[in-house]
């Protein structure tokens, strides 16, 4: 499952990769509780996690480790490399954690089902459809958490853009239901064909493998019917974004050489955009790393927005209370500040120290901020003078609920702004992949502009337009389109994990009616 992401991105893996898991949940031996102790039943589930989710997540999460060296913090090449893999292992436990939920729930579900008489299939498939609602809801759970990175939608994302256009409908979750349902039909259909030929267990493995084989053709040819929709977009609504990448290592960022580097490159840069005939220029995440009203004080940045009166978004930070936000401003024409999103979701660790009343003397943060950045407040939409916009900030990519609040307050284009530099050019390839999905399930374009890559222009149907190089300073204009019209998913939310719950408890209600004195016979 690892392997499925970007961006080595061999996203077939997926709809296999789940079967060992899924082969853990059908062995008696390991879930059955009458046979193994609550001890031994909890230590063998947790292994089982620890070797599937630590293969995934550990995988899939290793470029956390790009953190290192942090001797530009000033912080020791050891206490670094520490810091490094206590991040890695941290992050990988959260999704471990996940998966032993899943396994635990799979357990609670077969015993409460221990004896029935219902029709294997049914019971089969009833079992199947209690494990694809939980494990949506787990990652539904999770995505509200402050670690969340990696639903295994994302595994699809960004090649897969036939099987992604569903994610209009019902978000990643959807998503998600499809690759763990087929991963538990043919895990059903192998088991079957396995017991088969070494006992005299004659249950049958077509069914599963036929269902399979369906519901994957229609993953693709209903998400080929979707992908025609025209994007019917109108000149009228389109806006001309520059984009800058400017491209200044972390190592410098902060200082005056850093400073010097990043006010010619965005002046550079910003006035090279408008003579191409952009109509307002967007800036990575901190692209100017002070407080907004350095910059007017002292910047020729904005001495430049002032002769050329073109808008700007801008990275950079703001005051609030007693402390400050990474927030991205719209700058008018004029120079005057016209809005300003504060991000919401920090960095546990780089932005923030989780429960720092306790922690706080223990733990380094990896932030050069001296101060305590706090968490903007929801709900936000970013005013500008085309309209209001949906933002999301580095990290925020990952919480769908985050712009879909933005898009129900009348969001009509989004905005994407990071510093991916702290990291491997992986971590990179996975928030493309993550922006992508967002610009489909928002039924919005989506414009995108980081320090060292990947920048984009993506268009709603997930279709990259443009797409930065790696640690190279570029620019790029392109037109982006207004829409006003609420994708199901931006309209209703996670319905379909309500929905799978409601069948699951139909199913679950109609076993428990049907009980014989039979122990549990999976076919």
């Amino acid at each position: 499952m690892g392997l499925a992401t970007a961006p080595l991105g061999w996203t077939y893996l997926a709809w296999l990769a789940q079967i060992p898991l899924w082969f853990r949940v059908l062995r008696k031996n390991t879930t059955n509780t009458d046979l193994l102790s609550p001890k031994a039943f909890l230590l063998s589930t947790l292994l089982a996690a620890i070797a599937w989710g630590g293969g995934f997540y550990g995988i899939a999460l290793f470029w956390i480790t790009g953190v290192h060296p942090l001797t530009w913090l000033g912080v020791p090449w050891l206490a670094s490399l520490a810091i490094a893999a206590f991040c890695w292992l941290a992050i990988t436990a959260w999704g471990v954690v996940l998966v032993f939920c899943w396994l635990l729930t799979m357990a609670v579900w077969r015993v409460t089902t221990a004896r029935t008489k219902v029709n294997p299939i049914f019971r089969n498939l009833s079992f199947i459809l209690w494990g694809t609602a939980s494990w949506c809801t787990l990652e539904t759970l999770w995505s509200y958490s402050i670690l969340w990175w990696s639903p295994v939608a994302y595994t699809q994302s960004p090649s897969q853009l036939y099987f992604l256009q569903w994610g209009a409908l019902g978000g990643a979750v959807l998503l998600s239901a499809f690759i763990v349902a087929i991963n538990g039909l043919l895990a059903f259909g192998l088991t079957n064909f396995l017991d088969a030929k070494t006992s005299n267990n004659h249950g049958h493995s077509w069914p599963y493998f036929l269902l399979a084989m369906v519901i994957w053709l229609g993953c693709q040819g209903g998400g080929w019917l979707l992908y025609q929709k025209p994007l019917a977009d109108v000149p009228e609504q389109s806006l001309n974004v520059g984009i800058i990448q400017g491209n200044i290592p972390n190592q410098i960022k902060f200082n005056s050489e850093g400073w010097r580097l990043a006010i010619a490159g965005y002046t550079e840069g910003y006035k090279k955009l408008t003579e191409q005939g952009a109509e307002i220029v967007l800036t990575p995440e901190g692209a100017l790393p002070y407080l907004w009203e350095t910059v007017v004080a002292k910047s020729g940045f904005y001495q430049a927005i002032l002769q050329t009166q073109v808008p700007v978004w801008l990275g950079a930070y703001g005051t609030k209370e007693d402390g400050y936000t990474n927030s991205l401003f719209t700058i008018d024409g004029q120079g005057q500040l016209q809005g300003r999103y504060d991000k919401v979701k920090l960095v546990p660790l780089g932005e923030y120290i989780p429960l720092s009343n306790v922690f706080g003397q223990l733990i380094q943060r990896l932030s050069p901020l001296k101060e305590q950045l706090l968490p903007g407040d929801r709900p936000q939409v970013l005013p500008t003078p085309f309209g209001p916009a949906a933002v999301v900030i580095c990290y925020e990519s990952a919480f769908p609920h985050l712009l879909r609040s933005q898009l129900l307050q009348g969001g009509e284009f989004i905005l994407s702004s990071a510093n991916n530099a702290h990291y491997s050019d992986t971590m990179a390839a996975q928030h493309h992949a993550l922006d992508v999905m967002r610009a489909i399930e928002g039924d919005r374009w989506l414009a995108r502009a980081t320090n060292t890559g990947l920048s984009a222009i993506i268009n709603p149907r997930g279709e990259t337009l443009w797409l930065s190089a790696m640690n190279q300073y570029q620019i790029h204009a392109g037109p982006i389109y207004r829409r006003q019209h609420l994708s199901p998913y931006s309209r209703w939310g996670d319905w379909v994990v309500v929905l799978l719950l409601i069948l699951s408890a139909i199913a679950w209600l109609y076993s428990l009616g049907n009980k014989s004195r039979g122990a549990i016979h999976f076919q």
